[in-house]
């Protein structure tokens, strides 16, 4: 079966290129041409994906993003596709839980990529969650503990909440937790596709794993910052 894709986008021009690249990689598509329709789309049914613009009549990218991940408490990946090229963008619509970002005018190939590339995280996701037994994935840190079959992260007995990417950022850290790993290293690991000088996602990223963390262990340093390389666990 072919994994629906979602396109809000309000110029129909490129709401069409979108789609037309989307329909060559052999998804199903459905449009649409504002915020809130694309809004009511989603409530009215199951999309793998969605390309969203930042500025939408009706509800804008940053109004869809916040009601997905809040009140109809969707994990579908958002793949953000906007004109808007400024670090506080990117930052803000990665911090509300958007997957990706990629700024117009954008090459065909790259959003084709990036595409596969969240789906594969996102179905990767779905299929660990559904696994179980004693062949579970467990990796313990200190008092942190991440459960790669449920993709359960625990600090201290306290549930903690991620996001896909989070929890792969987390992942692969904890996996080998006194490695640095670079921001580039991070990302094609996560993302399994080319890196695109995206330090501004892995920064955030890690960023809001570290913001949970501190909500539970106050003053607790799990993830270190290693200047002009990257991260690892502390």
């Amino acid at each position: 079966m072919a994994r629906k894709i979602l396109i809000v986008e309000d110029d129909p021009d490129i709401n069409a290129l979108l789609a037309r690249i989307m329909q060559q990689q052999g998804y199903e598509i459905v449009q649409a041409y504002s915020g809130t329709e694309g809004l009511l789309r989603v409530e009215g049914d199951a999309f793998d994906l969605v390309l969203l613009d930042m500025m939408l009549p009706g509800a804008d990218g940053t109004a869809f993003v916040s009601r997905l991940r809040g009140e109809l408490r969707s994990g579908t990946p958002v793949i953000v596709v906007s004109a808007k090229a400024g670090l506080s963008d990117k930052v803000d619509m990665l911090s509300l839980g958007a997957d990706d970002y990629i700024v117009k005018p954008f090459e065909p190939e790259e959003v084709a990529v990036r595409v596969q590339a969240v789906l594969r995280r996102s179905e990767g996701a779905s299929h660990a969650a559904a696994e179980s037994g004693d062949g579970e994935e467990r990796y313990v840190f200190k008092d942190l503990e991440l459960n790669a079959a449920t993709r359960r992260v625990t600090l201290g007995g306290c549930e903690i909440v991620l996001t896909a990417s989070e929890f792969d950022i987390l992942r692969v850290l904890i996996q080998a937790p006194d490695k640095v790993f670079s921001r580039e290293r991070l990302y094609e690991m996560v993302w399994r596709s080319g890196y695109y000088g995206e330090d501004n996602a892995i920064n955030v990223h890690v960023s809001n794993i570290r913001k949970k963390l501190a909500a539970v262990r106050p003053g607790e340093e799990y993830i270190k910052t290693v200047w002009g390389i990257g991260f690892k666990l502390s």
